[in-house]
């Protein structure tokens, strides 16, 4: 048989087998917007959803909804909740892990405006943008807040356009970024438009009926200016330093991300641009009246009717079927003592730790110690083990005296040294787990302190977060656009999990390993190379 015979008979006995066709790509996004609302829980778009009219009903009825989103960290604060919701890794990768150890760096001041120098210096790694960009040099960023870190940590150390509200109606960035502002935020500056909120009155959106909260509770806002309506001041200064609380200060950070887009040109192709936008007021509206506030609920209502404004004003100006959103928070919030233990003790709910600190600091101080040697900050005690061996003083006698003395605080629930952090959280701890994902392993903590679910730092009187509970770490993540499948989805998932499902959207791959995966479920096509990389 020749050798085409014997080809056509084997063609005739084996059956045909046709090659699987991958999913096409649809084009990648021109524009990925990063929305990160401080201090939203997730059951206020459960709780208010009827209500909506603006982005957030557009986020619920056309985007997918996980109403399962966890922080894995303990540090529920702002400073690490942004840095770990774009940069698919948990504070002890990126390094930070309170505000205290946040953007802070006097050697990078101020264009402008009032405040101290800011920079990324102690962000460690990677975040999106940089690996967008690094398949694209020419791609570029804008992420303006009011918050410095609101507008810093999102894009991780990239130098791109980073501004921040300066307290006196102007946004500034730091010489970290540039040593003059551009024209166009020269320009918009020049407008003075915040001045035209001092002297307004902030009234609700909606009847009264339609709030079901209490308006005069006299132990938030520290008992002044407890009810509607409240006026912002018309003095300039402390009333431009004040629109920081009004809801209007979200709407004046929307107009310069919007003037930015406009300027720069962002998402008109072809590379995928960045517009990271953080709204901070949600926190300063939740901290002084609380989470079960009417002024809250009101508030929430305006962000769903400015992100409205701000989505619409997106797609008008772009192609809607190239832009992708996510929306997540930094934290939740904890409501007040006042609300959750019953009495009339002003200081019910709450852990005074300085007695402990403060008698082991003394006789440390007796010893020749200098009082910063151990540290109490934040819920964790920090010790310089150098300093103590220099004095002949052994530091882990020192700490197991402050465990000791910690532990037999009322409202306390665990005190941690950080070796029993991981074979804890290997026994299910998740309270130890989430101080485990907090922690660097060159930061000099010696011991986390965790208080009972409810209790506050003594010396706190706002509403407030920062615990390793699931109302400090629950939030809501939300994705609307292109290559997003909409609907709920109850599946847990974590905040690290964002940055590489806006990877796999983009079409690019993390350059570093990350502590987060891709939200496969939500994807309208098949993965590709950066889920299988972002799966580890």
């Amino acid at each position: 048989m020749t050798s085409r015979a014997l080809a056509a008979a084997l063609a005739l006995a084996l059956p045909t087998v046709v090659a699987a066709q991958p999913t096409p790509l649809p084009a990648k996004p021109t524009l990925i917007v990063q929305i990160t609302i401080d201090q939203l829980r997730p059951d206020y778009l459960e709780r208010w959803a009827p209500q909506f009219t603006g982005g957030f009903k557009r986020f619920l009825t056309q985007g997918a909804f996980f109403t399962q989103a966890f922080h894995d960290h303990a540090t529920t604060e702002t400073a690490p909740g942004h840095a770990t919701l774009w940069s698919g890794r948990v504070p002890a990768n990126t390094g930070i892990v309170i505000n205290d150890l946040g953007v802070a760096d006097a050697q990078t001041p101020l264009l402008l405006g009032r405040g101290g120098g800011a920079s990324p210096w102690r962000f460690r790694g990677s975040a999106l943008f940089d690996w967008i960009r690094a398949r694209d040099q020419f791609a570029r960023a804008l992420s303006v807040s009011r918050k410095d870190r609101g507008a810093i940590l999102p894009l991780g150390k990239a130098k791109q356009q980073v501004y921040w509200y300066g307290l006196d109606g102007r946004f500034t960035t730091s010489r970290y970024y540039a040593d003059t502002l551009p024209t166009w935020v020269q320009q918009f500056n020049t407008r003075d438009d915040a001045t035209k909120y001092l002297g307004q009155t902030w009234n609700p959106l909606l009847p009264a009926s339609a709030y079901p909260e209490r308006d005069s509770v006299a132990y938030e806002h520290e008992g002044k200016d407890i009810a509607f309506p409240h006026t912002l001041g018309t003095d300039r200064r402390r009333g431009l330093d004040s629109l920081s609380s009004f809801p209007w200060m979200d709407d004046y950070t929307v107009d310069m991300a919007l003037a930015g887009v406009v300027a720069m040109d962002l998402g008109k192709g072809p590379t995928t641009d960045v517009l990271a936008v953080s709204l901070s007021t949600t926190d300063a509206i939740g901290h002084a009246w609380g989470p079960d506030s009417k002024e809250l609920h009101d508030q929430v209502l305006r962000v769903d009717r400015l992100l409205g404004r701000f989505i619409d004003s997106l797609y008008a100006m772009r192609d809607s079927t190239r832009i992708v959103f996510a929306l997540g928070a930094d934290h939740g919030v904890t409501p007040y003592p006042e609300a959750s233990f019953a009495g009339t003790d002003p200081n019910r709910g709450r852990v005074d730790v300085r007695p402990v600190i403060d008698a082991v600091r003394s006789a440390l101080v007796a010893r020749g110690l200098e009082t910063d040697a151990l540290v109490y900050q934040d819920k964790m005690v920090m010790v310089d083990r150098r300093r103590f061996a220099a004095k002949g003083i052994n530091a882990d006698s020192v700490i197991t005296v402050v465990r000791s003395g910690l532990l037999t605080l009322p409202g306390m629930a665990s005190v941690y040294r950080v070796a029993e952090l991981a074979p804890a959280a290997a026994r299910g701890d998740k309270v130890a787990r989430r101080w485990r994902n907090s922690l660097p392993t060159d930061m000099q903590v010696a011991l986390t302190v965790t208080f009972k679910p409810g209790y506050y730092v003594f010396t706190t009187r706002y509403a407030t977060h920062g615990m390793p509970y699931d109302l400090d770490a629950k939030i809501p993540v939300l994705f609307l656009g292109p290559g997003v499948k909409p609907g709920r989805y109850a599946m847990p998932i974590r905040s690290v999990d964002v940055a590489p499902t806006l990877a796999e959207l983009a079409q690019v791959v993390p350059i570093e390993r990350i502590d987060g995966v891709v939200l496969t479920p939500v994807l309208t096509t098949r993965p590709g190379a950066g889920a299988r990389r972002a799966r580890r």
